[in-house]
């Protein structure tokens, strides 16, 4: 099911933060790099991440990582293997105690799922302006992870912006449960994050209509599947494609 912004949001233009907007929730560059330096001590020092076509991904200008999602672990692994800093949307029921302002601080994007959520769209796209890298979860929620159901905020932001997206499949988050912490993969465990080749969402045209969110989101989901499906061929991981992940 494919979910559009509020009428009238894909086609005008969207404004800076406003002025009553905290300087601690406008995502930074420097908070992200911060973000990016602890995941990558977490992220290789409880699992094994195998790397695969991180030179793929840009290195200027701005980039939208577009990522699978099975797991709770699949944005910080991806924020401590990307080669660049990433900002990530995450849903605002993450933002809670001591972790919401640790979140905001570490350059992460605060979103509103269940409407359009207008500060969450300007951060998003002053992100891309300042040329930074934006991380999203096309599907919208934690699922099987197969791009099967896409919302339509990717699209927006791809074709609002013209920044290429990235697809990016991470592989073997959700494949066993681990002994000592059931909610997370086995400790020292494998996990394959693939970089794909960048694509333009949109025609070129420039087109914000609903019309050319559908063409977009369309033409992102053969991409993204297209990538998944190579990415599990790459890394050995076929046996595991449709397979419940455990809870």
């Amino acid at each position: 099911m494919r979910r559009h912004p509020r009428r009238g949001e894909a086609g005008r233009e969207v404004s800076g933060p406003s002025k009553s907007s905290k300087a601690s929730e406008v995502p930074t560059a420097r908070g992200a790099e911060v973000g990016r330096r602890i995941g990558v001590g977490l992220m290789y020092g409880l699992w094994k991440p195998r790397v695969l076509g991180s030179w793929k991904v840009p290195a200027t200008g701005p980039v939208i990582l577009a990522v699978n999602h099975s797991h709770n672990i699949d944005g910080p692994m991806v924020i401590g293997v990307a080669p660049r800093a990433s900002h990530f949307l995450v849903k605002k029921e993450a933002f809670i105690g001591p972790l919401a302002p640790a979140m905001r601080a570490l350059g992460q994007v605060e979103v509103d799922r269940s409407t359009a959520d207008r500060t969450a769209i300007t951060h998003a796209l002053g992100v891309l302006a300042s040329g930074g890298v934006l991380g999203i979860f096309p599907e919208g929620s934690r699922g099987d992870g197969d791009f099967a159901s896409l919302r339509a905020g990717l699209a927006y932001f791809a074709v609002r912006s013209g920044a290429p997206v990235v697809p990016v499949a991470v592989l073997g988050s959700s494949d066993r449960r681990g002994r000592l912490i059931k909610g997370l993969p086995p400790l020292r465990s494998r996990v394959d994050v693939v970089f794909g080749d960048p694509f333009v969402a949109g025609d070129g045209t420039g087109r914000r209509t609903r019309t050319a969110l559908d063409e977009a989101t369309v033409h992102i989901q053969k991409q993204l599947t297209a990538h998944l499906e190579n990415a599990r061929r790459l890394t050995g991981r076929q046996e595991n494609a449709g397979r419940p992940a455990e809870r």
